[in-house]
């Protein structure tokens, strides 16, 4: 039987039979029409408010990072924490290729350079080998910075991503950073509720970033939030996600350039239901995950993605590699038209064409898994609710 078609009677068995079935849809009950519609009588639904204050301090107590500043969206808390890394006009971030747009565009914002690393196959974020063969060669550090010989520029940051969810090799990552003196940054947008280690994603980086958009493990119909562990730093990031608004009882002044990014109490009351639900949800995303793992391993040609070692991911997307593009796109035809919505990855950064001239290390790996990989259907969902113990 043709490889293709192999896929799809696996998908028809795992699958419910409505379709079409999206790639990742939000999971909405009577807690969050309560919540939501409790803010609405309040009249607080702007960024001020009781759910605001109970949502960050939620986040808090679940990932156990000490401070948590909610955002509009996940885009302006890694914006955020850019700023508060120091990262400025001609710097250069380092950041995975294999990533959303996302992860780019608020390098740019900062008026930095984005230069575009390579991933491994395990994690699916930075290899750190490769990433500290590659700094050793290419930069220098001058003081207490370090400079790309061939721009010349200084490397300010390290951005690590939890590609689909998956933690990347944080230890040796952070280890990296400190050698080479980078500020380290987590884009966690895809990894609340994964582990590694015991500590959650977020807890290695002086920044992290995290989304709440629509396709995420939860969702506040938006929003995001930067976490860290530095309360200077906390208290600098509310204050120009507010547009930098010194406290006053009616006096209107600011004394910075500041954002309006913090995160309206009608969505805050969104997620604080959202992250009640966070542990069932992640219990049913586990138990599909294990439902395709077990399904594709009895299948020749394809390698379902699984957990790195040592680690607990929440499983946000199942990807599935295939042998080569043409049978990946042979695939994406097949399935689209049975209501089956699989994804491929991201075009990768580098091939994208507003980021054509960046700066990069060669990325096989990473071009690799683009040609390969498809995203299958991970709605929470898609998977009946059970007692979680």
């Amino acid at each position: 039987m043709p490889l293709t078609q192999s896929i799809l009677n696996i998908l028809r068995e795992i699958l419910p039979a409505q379709r079409p079935i999206s790639l990742h849809e939000p999971d909405f009950g009577d807690a969050e029409k309560a919540l939501v519609t409790d803010c609405l009588e309040s009249g607080w639904v702007s960024s001020v408010g009781q759910y605001v204050d109970r949502f960050e301090q939620s986040l808090i107590t679940y990932t156990g990072i000490p401070h948590a500043i909610a955002t509009v969206n996940g885009t302006a808390a890694l914006h955020t924490c850019l700023i508060l890394a120091g990262v400025t006009t001609g710097d250069e971030v380092l950041l995975p290729a294999l990533t959303f747009i996302g992860s780019a565009n608020p390098v740019v914002y900062s008026g930095a350079v984005p230069h575009f690393i390579d991933c491994e196959a395990e994690t699916l974020g930075i290899d750190p080998q490769r990433l500290n063969d590659y700094l050793t060669d290419i930069t220098e550090q001058r003081g207490n910075t370090c400079y790309n010989r061939s721009t010349g520029r200084p490397v300010r940051a390290l951005m690590v991503v939890h590609v689909l969810g998956h933690p990347a090799r944080m230890t040796e990552l952070a280890e990296i950073a400190a050698r080479f003196q980078l500020v380290l940054i987590e884009d966690a947008a895809e990894s609340l509720g994964s582990w590694r280690d015991g500590r959650h994603t977020g807890s290695w980086g002086q920044l992290t970033a995290l989304s709440f958009n629509g396709n995420k493990i939860i969702t506040c119909g938006g929003g995001g939030a930067v976490l860290t562990r530095d309360p200077e730093l906390a208290q600098r990031a509310k204050h120009l996600t507010t547009t930098a608004k010194q406290p006053h009882a009616w006096a209107v002044e600011h004394d910075a350039v500041g954002y309006n990014y913090r995160l309206p109490n009608l969505n805050a009351a969104l997620g604080c239901a959202q992250m009640e639900q966070l542990p069932q949800l992640l219990a049913q995303k586990r138990q599909l995950a294990e439902d395709y793992a077990n399904a594709f391993t009895t299948l020749d040609g394809v390698q379902f993605q699984n957990e790195p070692a040592d680690c607990r991911s929440n499983h946000w997307l199942n990807l599935l590699l295939l042998p080569d593009r043409e049978q990946r796109d042979q695939l994406l035809n097949v399935t689209h038209a049975e209501g089956f919505l699989l994804r491929p990855f991201w075009t990768p950064l580098h091939q994208q064409s507003v980021f054509n001239n960046a700066p990069r290390m060669k990325l096989p790996q990473t071009e690799d898994l683009f040609t390969r990989g498809v995203c299958l259907p991970s709605s929470a969902n898609l998977r009946q609710p059970h007692t979680v113990t």
